[in-house]
């Protein structure tokens, strides 16, 4: 597994979210596997890692553990043909190169009224200590666990990764207490469901929200972590019978529009990770 990005990972912070390349008019099974360009950290540096499909990914990242959803969603019968959601649009650069996912979830919590920015989150998101550790020949070693906290450095200054639900939803507890919605793993229906309520959505996808064509993996103590580099996170703000619009902190772009089955299946392969808050 670890491989590929060794070289380049001596010498650039390359970890992280992906710069938004999408056709996004392409449905899922148009989709070709491309080669990714742009990294956080990655920019004008190509590799060619092998792509893999999701059946591959069953057993690449990492499977949060199962946690019990007590909340109210519309019922399908209520739930709206289409929907989009006026989100403000906040940016991750420059300050927080790696900071897609708090990024997103300011563009959530300012939409529930919260007075908040992405630097307090920044401040606020649990983090991972683990250090990077690499080999002579620049394989990462060993570093933190995304399911535990952020794991790297979020401004960019050293390399940064990502985090994942877990560490998102006790922030939101913060912000909100007693509110965060977990939909990691609900099927993609109910995250449909919960935006025609009227509550954005952050979930985890691929920069150009195609499937990832990344892995990698390090131990974090003695547990090894299988994950994609090639991740993002934005915010899901509406949909249509054949879209979904979103807010993405790293293209800087307001409800970008791209296809349902293609955007289903890269955030799937991304182990279906979504919060919210109800």
């Amino acid at each position: 597994m670890l491989k590929k990005l060794y070289l380049l990972a001596s010498i650039l912070p390359m970890f992280g979210c992906s710069h938004f390349q999408a056709d996004t008019k392409v449905s899922s099974n148009q989709v070709k596997m491309t080669e990714k360009t742009k990294s956080r950290g990655a920019s004008s540096i190509h590799t060619k890692s092998k792509a893999y499909t999701i059946k591959d990914l069953d057993n690449q990242v990492i499977n949060p553990e199962s946690m019990e959803n007590k909340y109210n969603l519309v019922s399908p019968a209520q739930k709206k043909d289409s929907i989009i959601l006026d989100v403000i649009q906040i940016n991750q650069n420059p300050e927080l190169k790696y900071g897609c996912e708090v990024t997103s979830l300011a563009m959530v919590l300012n939409y529930a009224g919260v007075d908040t920015n992405k630097m307090d989150l920044y401040y606020s998101i649990q983090k991972d200590p683990d250090p990077l550790r690499k080999s002579a020949k620049g394989d990462i070693l060993q570093w933190g666990n995304p399911a535990d906290g952020f794991v790297g450095d979020m401004t960019g200054k050293h390399p940064g990764y990502a985090v994942f639900d877990k560490p998102m939803i006790a922030l939101i507890n913060q912000k909100l207490p007693g509110r965060a919605v977990n939909l990691t793993n609900q099927p993609f229906e109910r995250i449909l469901e919960h935006v025609s309520s009227g509550h954005p959505v952050v979930v985890w996808t691929t920069g150009d929200y195609r499937l990832p064509d990344r892995p990698e993996g390090w131990y974090h103590g003695k547990q090894f972590i299988k994950t994609p580099l090639d991740l993002h996170a934005v915010v899901l703000v509406g949909y249509d019978a054949n879209y979904v619009y979103l807010n993405d902190p790293l293209s800087g772009k307001k409800q970008v529009r791209v296809g349902m089955d293609q955007f289903i299946s890269s955030w799937k392969a991304l182990q279906s990770r979504a919060v919210s808050y109800q």
